[in-house]
């Protein structure tokens, strides 16, 4: 869908939470558009989804079902797809996290069997059979995903994890999805337990405006303290390292105003936002204080998503594999740049084709808040080798739809380990698989037929050779097979 301008304007149905009646005429050109590349006799075979995330998360639940009301009610009325109440709904973060998780790796090809000796391998126990001997499949790769409200962390948890006390262990079953991804044959093989944690509040957009709150609450009281003792003006630029060298800025709250001016110093920078990665003194916790379970850092491999990725590239232009010290540098060498030189530069076209003066203004605070989300944060080693920052994977983009996708539609036969609630919500798709178990069926029939031909043909042949003094088993034995062993083949 990408090629249609309109469908690229889109906002989030969110915005229509004092006029749900208006959400299904507003997507009307995404289904249309869906519609006509859709085979028209293909309609009502072809499941539509309407998955809503953070944006409707927020909203109160009275405000989120009139809108999911107003899609259940109009669509069937002007579309044919598949499309019962089981189709649209608000997600949560885990699942959110969970699809983005499957998407990556199924891009990846890491779901498939093991081919080659040299493929990187991690050794597995099954959850639930802990007993059981350890199994040795394809290396999943974790994601980071950092948007303007919130970031996220997905990774597999492949071995029995250690909890140092029962409440750390209730609160980290609420973190952990488990599902299978397996066929038939292999089912045992595609196990994954998965840790998923959303941090609301710490999105680029969202770190940056925690941030002015706190130093306009302080500046300004300090201030009007030093303007009483020393006679100066409240119109005192703030000093602000996180923002490039002497560019101006302001906040306004509250009809007040405090003037900014950017010193560009990263370091400084990194150190005034650490408190608001509100870290424990725990183990084993992440942002917030959240349980996060042990990454084994020399074995595992991780994808950087959305502000992992601009960060890296729009301004800095070294996206793709990720090092801490060539990030650190190009970052202090950004920040310390003077504000009228990245104009400049700007205007002559040498970031980024998408980057904007939005992005030239906070991409030192940013670049600092990246690096300190994932080494302080996450606890990844500032050597960590392994994380390579994209938008796009083998010429796709890999977002979080791709994932939902392949687990609503049943792509791979996939198995949520919460298996009645599946059947409930999805007890439409026994009818839309009969078509397909129909056809098979039919070619297991025809099969079965032909084969008692060929053996009613083959057993007359004999028959018109054997002797007539010699009995039925005399016959079997003469042509090689015992008779109890003809009846086992039927």
């Amino acid at each position: 869908m990408g090629g249609s301008p309109e469908i690229r304007s889109f906002k989030g149905i969110s915005e229509f939470a004092t006029s749900p009646e208006k959400v299904s005429d507003y997507i009307s050109p995404l289904l249309n558009f869906a519609a006509e590349h859709v085979p028209r006799a293909k309609h009502k075979e072809t499941p539509l989804y309407i998955l809503c995330t953070a944006g409707m998360r927020i909203l109160p639940e009275s405000q989120q079902k009139a809108i999911l009301e107003d899609l259940l009610t109009d669509i069937p009325v002007h579309f044919d797809f598949l499309f019962s109440d089981s189709h649209a709904e608000v997600i949560s973060g885990k699942q959110e996290g969970v699809y983005a998780w499957i998407g990556i790796n199924f891009v990846l090809g890491r779901f498939e069997h093991i081919e080659d000796d040299d493929e990187a391998v991690v050794e597995v126990n099954i959850p639930g059979s802990e007993s059981s001997k350890a199994i040795l499949r394809k290396r999943t790769a974790g994601i980071l995903d950092m948007g303007g409200v919130s970031t996220q962390i997905a990774y597999e948890v492949p071995k029995t994890v250690s909890f140092a006390s029962s409440q750390q262990e209730e609160v980290a079953k609420n973190l952990l999805a488990e599902f299978n991804l397996g066929c038939d044959v292999h089912q045992t093989e595609h196990v994954y337990r998965v840790y998923v944690a959303t941090f609301l509040g710490f999105g680029g957009n969202a770190a940056r405006q925690r941030y002015e709150d706190r130093i306009f609450a302080s500046t300004v009281q300090k201030n009007r303290l030093l303007g009483r003792q020393t006679g100066l003006t409240p119109d005192t630029p703030y000093l602000d390292p996180c923002l490039p060298l002497d560019i101006k800025d302001e906040i306004q709250q509250n009809g007040q105003t405090l003037y900014l001016r950017g010193t560009g110093a990263f370091d400084l920078c990194r150190e005034t936002i650490q408190p608001f990665m509100n870290k424990t003194n725990e183990t084993q916790t992440s942002l917030n204080g959240v349980y996060q379970p042990p990454i084994h850092f020399q074995n595992s491999e991780f994808y950087g998503f959305s502000e992992f990725y601009y960060c890296t590239e729009d301004v800095l232009r070294m996206g793709g594999d990720y090092s801490a010290a060539a990030f650190t540098r190009a970052a202090k060498d950004y920040c310390a740049t003077k504000w009228s030189i990245l104009r400049e530069r700007f205007d002559r076209g040498l970031y980024a084709s998408h980057a904007d003066l939005h992005r030239l203004k906070y991409q030192c605070f940013k670049s600092a808040w990246m690096f300190e989300v994932f080494h302080r944060g996450f606890s990844f080693p500032v050597n960590y080798k392994n994380l390579k920052t994209a938008l796009q994977v083998y010429d796709k983009e890999v977002q979080w739809t791709l994932g939902a996708i392949l687990y609503r539609t049943r792509f791979l036969p996939l198995r949520d380990i919460q298996q009645e609630t599946f059947r409930a919500s999805h007890a439409h798709w026994r009818g839309f698989s009969f078509v397909y178990n129909h056809y098979l069926f039919s070619g297991c029939f025809l099969v079965v037929l032909l084969a008692i031909l060929l053996y009613l043909l083959r057993l007359r042949r004999i028959h018109r050779r054997a002797p007539r003094s010699g009995s039925a088993t005399t016959v079997w034995l003469e042509d090689g097979l015992p008779s109890q062993k003809i009846a086992s083949t039927l």
